[in-house]
């Protein structure tokens, strides 16, 4: 088994259904299907690609990433999505250090690569997709490679916050096993249609909002803009939307929003960020309706624990490990930690990655007895239900104690007018390290570093208070909402 051939059986199973809503457009899945032949064909034919090629999918969110994505996997080749936020600079590494010589694109982003003058583009091939967009079938009957479940599908780039991007090599098998696994945690089935709002790109939205709904048979509705989010709201529920996976912050712009009336969802799904706990009170004190955290990373292509549908939800944990995916808490030694101990988590199973491509030193670094180290940290109860305490690399050391800063993050949540809040460690040579707190106000509410800090010593103990109070009108984020702490840390070297 493999991914084109799941999605083979799916088209024989609904080969009239709609598999997507792009607006007042619908593809049925027998379309999107013979489009992935067809740019497989173009690929094999017009490019010479071969299997284990590398190809770059640098696409905005749109119904033609999906053929362009199965194409890829149809000519046996390797898919590498790059994040369509990224500088032609940022690009350029990706394309060299992957290998890639044929980049699946847009004319916008032809453009911006040859006027940018980026030297690692502008002597790729570019495959726009204006030119088979229209195609609706392969004109040739053409001979498939032969794919294996151990034959490497997509190589995901990370984000990158601590230095280069590492490309996260994911095999066939690695995602069926996760779709698997999430099919059966979600209950997911062909009548069920998934809100697509993110970057499809990330590893959260491929296997969630891609390859889930597809396999099954269901459908997604792939949202157009998520600007205003009552505007997307709207559509999600016109659409008649079923399961609504999202980030944290669209959940907090919709907590006191009365959804319309129709509504036929009956999940949300929260990840890719930390999903703060009074976004989750707010949230169910409006809507009868779950919101179930989870957590994953692209590593483990990606998903590795979700809250279950049926209870209990637990305040501050992202829920047990999913089916067939196994977590341990373990200490700098590799022993794995009782309960209620914390230590970073670590993940075991059929989805985690083959490695990193072309870093072995990196690869052999992330792992360890067979345990793919995560860099969280949290602890386990004796439900198995996990909490992640913080970034192993944002965990602050104050006189020796240690800080973690999604602590007071939560705690400076519940002071009346804040709406975000990061904190990071600023050196500090007497103390090793200090926190400071980045905050974001409310519309209207005027906000003081003295009363933040009165509040903060109300309820945090005193080395944990923050030494410093920063007002910004906004987060700086990436393209799936992760607080970009680097850039926060910059701020009083500027």
């Amino acid at each position: 088994m493999n991914l084109t051939r799941a999605f083979e059986l799916a088209v024989d199973a609904h080969p009239a259904k709609t598999a997507v809503y792009w607006g007042d457009a619908e593809y049925s899945i027998k379309a999107l299907y013979d489009q992935s032949l067809s740019v497989a064909e173009r690929l094999i034919h017009d490019y010479s690609i071969k299997p284990g090629d590398r190809v770059g999918i640098w696409l905005r969110n749109c119904p033609e990433f999906i053929p362009a994505l199965f194409g890829i996997l149809h000519a046996g080749a390797v898919a590498v999505p790059i994040n369509n936020f990224l500088k032609p600079v940022e690009v350029g590494f990706i394309v060299a250090d992957a290998g890639i010589d044929i980049l699946i694109t847009e004319s916008d982003f032809v453009a911006a690569a040859h006027s940018s003058q980026e030297p690692e583009l502008v002597n790729r091939q570019f495959f726009r997709i204006e030119e088979w967009a229209a195609a609706a079938s392969p004109k040739l009957k053409m001979e498939v490679p032969y794919v294996s479940e151990t034959d490497l599908a997509l190589i995901i780039y990370t984000s990158g916050t601590t230095g280069k991007a590492k490309g996260a090599m994911l095999t066939h098998g690695n995602l069926l096993h996760n779709v698997n696994s999430c099919k059966q945690v979600l209950g997911a089935l062909d009548q069920d249609r998934f809100a697509l709002m993110l970057p499809m790109f990330h590893s959260f939205m491929l296997c969630v909002c891609v390859f889930l709904p597809l396999l099954v048979g269901a459908a997604i509705i792939l949202v157009k803009s998520l600007h205003p989010a009552r505007a997307a709201l709207q559509e999600i529920i016109a659409r008649q939307a079923t399961i609504l996976p999202a980030i944290p912050q669209f959940f907090r712009a919709l907590a006191d929003t009365p959804f319309p009336e129709g509504s036929r969802l009956r999940l949300c799904v929260s990840g890719a960020a930390p999903l703060p706990i009074k976004v989750l009170r707010d949230f169910l004190h409006h809507h009868q309706l779950p919101i179930l955290e989870g957590y994953g990373l692209s590593e483990a292509s990606p998903v590795v624990a979700l809250n279950p549908i049926e209870g209990p939800w637990k305040e501050g944990s992202i829920g047990p490990a999913i089916p067939d995916v196994q977590v341990s808490i373990q200490d700098e030694t590799g022993r794995i930690l009782p309960d209620g101990e914390t230590g970073e988590l670590c993940v075991r199973g059929g989805n985690v990655m083959r490695g990193y491509w072309n870093q072995p030193q990196a690869t052999a670094e992330a792992f360890r007895n067979g345990w793919l180290l995560t860099g969280d940290v949290g602890r386990m109860d004796a439900d198995g239900h996990i909490y992640i305490t913080d970034r192993k690399k944002d965990m602050l050391l104050v006189n020796g104690n240690n800080v973690y800063p999604r602590e007071i993050e939560e705690a400076l949540l519940n002071f009346p007018g804040v709406a975000e809040v990061a904190v990071v460690g600023q050196p500090d040579p007497r103390k090793g390290e200090k926190p400071v707190a980045f905050v974001v106000a409310r519309d209207g509410a005027a906000l003081t570093e003295k009363a933040l800090a009165h509040f903060a010593r109300k309820n945090l103990a005193d080395y944990k208070v923050p030494r410093r109070f920063y007002f910004l009108p906004a987060l700086p984020r990436n393209a799936t909402g992760k607080v970009l702490k680097t850039d926060l840390r910059r701020h009083w070297h500027e």
